[in-house]
């Protein structure tokens, strides 16, 4: 079947190509752009800190909840037939949520867009490796993974010179003629898949599933706000995603036909693979979710300015996909992963000796090199973790891929923004220790001028420069934590199987 589909696609491949990768782009511009213009959204629907938090995360629980259930879909309804239905339900989303006129119905919209979103990237995945022979695959790879990792790095610097020159409402109105284009491609030049018209949904395991992933995202973002487990919700909702996963397993492991099915994990490539994009997931956005506050608060850039510093990350990415594209198929898969770790890890490492000092050419070029140890990574890791599975079970293997990513993404950003908010208070308690009033130092008139702890102002300035050291300390933290996150998957490379002299002589790729 899949020869037939490449067959059918032969001379519309780079028109299909196109309409996929917009698609992609699409999605994954989505998942950072509104970030930055929270604080205009927050004012504009009269929402408070918490609450606009929902706009980001209403958009991850949908999205995660519903990728599973993307393999299903294509099966039952035809991949064509589901891709135009996600790319128009995605893009009519996004024109609601700017039209929003209230936090409820921004939030509503926002899960919208993450239903019909989700199966859009492990679509555009599956589309690619099916119309593209063997030998290609790793080209497509890196095409594909240049619009899925550099989406959320132009986030940034496009939400935020749209938000400034016009208004927060078109971080979501660009999406429409994006999502024309990929329309209108899509139904010119895709061919249909069979169908399957028998098959079932494992409503049990995909509830079950739903609502783990639903509580624990939950727990994750209010914990913070609640104090963890001394709150009566945090532990009701711990309760709720133990049990749901429990019976999850339990489903998957005892019926016919699971919503997900554990003879996938039987491949070793695409089990040792949904680790490590876990690991991905959670350095990736998690450490864009510091670098951005940190830019903004600690060092007083503009927004703009601060897309614009953050752009070499997506030029390292883009340089190091079109690169290893080439060596796919060519250098052990596992070789091509280690230069990926040992750059993000070597950047990262970097981090933790950063303060508000720090130039700006010196975030550039470190950017440059995360996002080239990120290409690295992503686009060797998608074809060895999905390339030995059989052709009518990618799809589903994509979306499992694509959710472990998810969930990667939303834990990482949780734990790091709660670590940074814990260390901070820590840190600040401690430094204050050593600040008295008979230090010598306020005896200094430099000092003494603006810390002076006798008077009202003084005491507030030094609060102020005290809690800026503490943040500083709390940032170096958890740049060492995702630092040693990356180094800690490295066993996992020998876990992988390295392909034969044959399969490596029948990958030669050419980057058109």
């Amino acid at each position: 079947m899949m020869a037939a589909v490449r067959t059918a696609a032969g001379t519309n491949r780079a028109a299909i190509t196109v309409c996929v990768i917009l698609a992609t782009l699409m999605q994954s511009l989505d998942t950072t752009i509104a970030n930055i213009a929270l604080p205009y959204i927050q004012g504009s629907v009269s929402a408070s800190q918490d609450q606009i938090n929902w706009v980001l995360t209403a958009y991850i629980v949908a999205a995660a909840i519903m990728i599973p259930t993307t393999g299903f879909l294509a099966g039952r309804f035809g991949r064509k037939r589901l891709f135009l239905v996600a790319v128009a339900g995605f893009t009519v989303a996004s024109m609601l949520c700017g039209m929003a006129q209230s936090l409820v119905q921004i939030v509503l919209f926002r899960v919208l867009q993450g239903i019909f979103g989700a199966a859009l990237v492990p679509l555009s995945q599956s589309v690619l490796l099916d119309i593209y022979p063997k030998e290609r695959q790793g080209f497509a790879m890196a095409l594909w993974g240049i619009a899925v990792m550099v989406g959320p790095v132009l986030g940034p610097v496009l939400g935020g010179w749209l938000t400034e020159s016009y208004t927060w409402r078109w971080v979501f109105y660009i999406n429409l003629p994006i999502g024309a284009l990929a329309f209108i491609g899509i139904t010119s030049f895709l061919p249909e898949t069979a169908r399957d018209i028998g098959a079932k949904l494992d409503w049990l395991g995909f509830g079950t599933l739903s609502l783990g992933i639903g509580a624990l995202q939950v727990l994750l973002d209010r914990g913070e706000q609640l104090d963890w487990f001394g709150s009566g919700e945090i532990l009701i909702e711990a309760i709720i995603a133990a049990s749901a996963f429990y019976m999850f397993f339990v489903q998957t492991f005892t019926a016919d036909e699971p919503f997900v099915r554990p003879a996938l994990f039987r491949d070793r490539n695409f089990a040792a693979g949904m680790a490590f994009i876990f690991v991905i997931g959670v350095t990736y956005l998690a450490s864009l979710a510091l670098i951005t506050p940190y830019l903004q608060s600690l060092m007083n850039y503009p927004i703009v300015t601060a897309g614009l510093v953050l752009g070499p990350r997506g030029l390292g990415t883009m340089a190091a996909m079109m690169i290893v594209g080439r060596l796919v198929g060519q250098v052990d898969t596992r070789l091509l992963l280690a230069v990926g770790l040992g750059l993000t890890a070597w950047s990262l490492c970097d981090m933790t000796g950063w303060t508000p000092d720090v130039s700006q050419m010196t975030i550039m070029g470190n950017g440059l090199v995360q996002g080239a140890g990120l290409g690295f990574l992503f686009v060797p890791l998608s074809a060895v973790t999905l390339g030995t599975l059989p052709p009518e079970q990618r799809t589903e293997g994509a979306g499992l891929y694509n959710l472990s990513r998810n969930i990667g993404s939303s834990v990482g950003i949780s734990v790091v923004t709660s670590l940074l908010t814990q260390n901070t208070q820590a840190n600040h308690a401690e430094i204050v220790q050593h600040v008295t009033a008979v230090n010598r130092m306020f005896e200094t008139p430099a000092i003494a001028q603006f810390w002076n702890p006798a008077t009202d102002a003084g005491r507030a300035g030094l609060d102020a420069m005290i809690t800026r050291q503490a943040q500083i300390i709390a940032y170096i933290d958890d740049f060492k934590l995702l630092m040693i996150a990356t180094l800690a998957v490295i066993p996992l490379l020998m876990v992988f199987k390295q392909a034969s002299e044959g399969a490596r002589r029948d990958h030669t790729l050419a980057v058109e």
